[in-house]
């Protein structure tokens, strides 16, 4: 594959990915329906305007054009070693260059993309009341009910009640959350790597229902801390003790990643390890989050 002059490793893969996405007779847009990938992300990638993109979405590309991860990379020169391993490689449990051994995942907002506003919509075309007020009452009821004070069964019944039909809302919940991208292979390298978990605040009953059908990431948890079942919500520091004492991890050793900045400053100040993750820009997310989660030499 001929890439010309003396390009960046950037601009070498983008034109490779290009190159390969045109020889498989797929659109840009064509690609990113597929793949899942943004459709910025994509056009980033090709332009070569993504430092190190992340080898979970490329190799998610390569699997997307039919291609392995081998292949899509041959015309790469690569000068130093990728930053993480390739995700599926066999390793065992690892402590991170910072001390990490056990990493917290957040639900809503990482692991997942929220369906709050697109299942009050769902409820809107079927009730006819505006999704303004179905989210309204939902907010109202959501920390009570996620720290387990109130039943779904009383959210279900207030949104009857002004709905004037039988609600589920978890039904509707569970119809309209997806995935966030790419972060399942993030999620399965880490398990590989370290020990893992989920800490979510959530509704009850919506966790195995994920779990079962893949919208969260299929791997073995060491742990998963359901709001609604410890009755503790984050950033309450009993949400984060009942965490530590379950991952059995002194709190230097545990990494929390979550898109809530208070959530983040609280398990801080108990002397976790913190990163932010952003659900609609999962690309540069995953990146800094496996960079973060080298080996230590």
């Amino acid at each position: 594959m001929d890439l010309g002059g003396s390009l960046t490793e950037e601009r070498q893969l983008g034109r490779v990915v290009q190159s390969a996405r045109k020889a498989a007779g797929f659109t840009q847009q064509a690609l990113c329906q597929k793949s899942g990938l943004s459709y910025s992300t994509l056009a980033k990638i090709e332009r070569g305007a993504i430092r190190a993109p992340s080898v979970f979405t490329i190799k998610h590309l390569a699997a997307t054009l039919g291609m392995s991860l081998d292949d899509l990379l041959q015309g790469v020169v690569t000068a130093k070693q990728p930053l993480i391993p390739v995700p599926g490689a066999p390793s065992g449990k690892q402590v991170s260059k910072n001390g990490v051994r056990f990493v917290y995942f957040d639900m809503n907002g990482c692991l997942i993309r929220s369906g709050v506003s697109k299942a009050a919509s769902m409820l809107a075309a079927d009730s006819g009341v505006t999704a303004d007020v179905i989210e309204s009452i939902f907010w109202q009821y959501d920390n009570d009910v996620c720290r387990g004070d109130k039943s779904i069964d009383e959210l279900n019944t207030v949104l009857a009640e002004r709905l004037h039909m039988l609600v589920d809302w978890n039904k509707y919940y569970l119809a309209a959350v997806e995935p966030t991208p790419q972060v399942a292979e993030l999620v399965e390298w880490v398990a590989q790597n370290y020990y893992v978990g989920i800490l979510t605040n959530t509704l009850p009953g919506l966790v195995r229902p994920m779990l079962e059908n893949g919208t969260l990431p299929r791997v073995q948890y060491d742990a998963v801390i359901d709001s609604s079942e410890v009755h503790a919500l984050k950033p309450e520091p009993e949400m984060f003790t009942i965490a530590a004492e379950r991952a059995g991890m002194s709190p230097n050793e545990i990494l929390l990643v979550d898109d809530d900045h208070l959530n983040l400053a609280a398990a801080g100040q108990l002397g976790w390890q913190t990163m932010s993750f952003h659900a609609y820009h999962s690309e540069d997310s995953i990146l800094a989050v496996s960079n973060a989660l080298q080996p230590a030499d």
